[in-house]
């Protein structure tokens, strides 16, 4: 895997797959998940586009560093990662925690940012989910990833799914218990310290966005994704019938078609803008 050095000296692992002339694709994972929470993305997304996945600190192969951490540094890690493949903008992708850096890549740095896709995310805290991630901070600090059981990952792993397979059939669930404690705790307490105040500036985002989730997704519910689409000009809103909160690899099929229709839109819209410039 690539790697570069990040603005604190942490080192950053990241995957790179797809087309190499493709439109850039950023593609940021969440909580306790590292690249390849999108395995089932790789060859549907990969066949258009030149996919670019870091490891967020703490996860993968990426290094730890020093905490603690922030979502803002997770998303200079970000455009790091950008910088040393030569991308000036890209079409970002993120899930969950990374649904929440891509929002702070789209507002603080609008001009690295062709379209967002936000899954699974929310863009302000409700009390019950503070609680929530507290004791998952907690109880993994006591007594490690293996702490957070079933009762933890059933929030992760959608009803229908548990019902199928059980809940150790899901590749996120086996990729966060994989996750050492430390970057772990330090990435929950990244996301409490996260300021509501992001809400309030979506309104400026003026590219185009989609907003897909799960209709039986309990940690970040359909409600949040109907206050994104809301709170964001012009933003599309999907919810995938069935699917949880890592629709990704529940319910992968129905996401990448989703996702690659909306790209293609973006990029469609965007080459009839740039002939209308030449012939103008």
């Amino acid at each position: 895997m690539p790697e570069v050095i990040a603005t604190d000296g942490v080192l950053l692992h990241y995957d790179v797959f797809g087309r190499r002339d493709g439109p850039p694709l950023l593609m940021v994972q969440g909580l306790g998940t590292d690249s390849r929470g999108w395995a089932l993305q790789r060859i549907a997304l990969g066949r258009r586009y030149r996919c670019i996945a870091p490891d967020n600190r703490g996860t993968g192969r990426t290094e730890a560093g020093p905490g603690p951490y922030s979502l803002e540094q997770m998303a200079i890690d970000a455009l790091t990662v950008l910088d040393a493949e030569g991308v000036t903008s890209a079409h970002v992708l993120g899930a969950s925690m990374g649904g929440v850096i891509a929002q702070i890549i789209g507002v603080l740095h609008p001009h690295r940012t062709r379209s967002l896709v936000l899954a699974c995310t929310a863009c302000r805290h409700h009390s019950w989910r503070r609680e929530l991630l507290a004791e998952w901070a907690e109880a993994v600090r006591v007594g490690g990833m293996a702490a957070l059981g079933d009762g933890a990952l059933e929030w992760l792993v959608g009803p229908r799914l548990r019902k199928r397979f059980g809940i150790w059939i899901n590749l996120l669930a086996r990729i966060v218990l994989q996750s050492p404690p430390e970057p772990f705790i330090a990435q929950i307490e990244a996301i409490l310290e996260a300021p509501d105040e992001l809400a309030e500036e979506l309104v400026t985002l003026r590219v185009p966005v989609l907003v897909i989730t799960g209709s039986q997704d309990s940690l970040t519910p359909v409600g949040d994704a109907e206050e994104l689409a809301e709170r964001i000009p012009g933003a599309r809103l999907e919810v995938l019938a069935g699917a949880a909160q890592g629709l990704m690899v529940e319910a992968p099929n129905a996401f990448n078609d989703a996702v690659l229709r909306f790209l293609g839109e973006v990029e469609a819209a965007a080459s009839a803008t740039d002939e209308q410039a030449r012939g103008a």
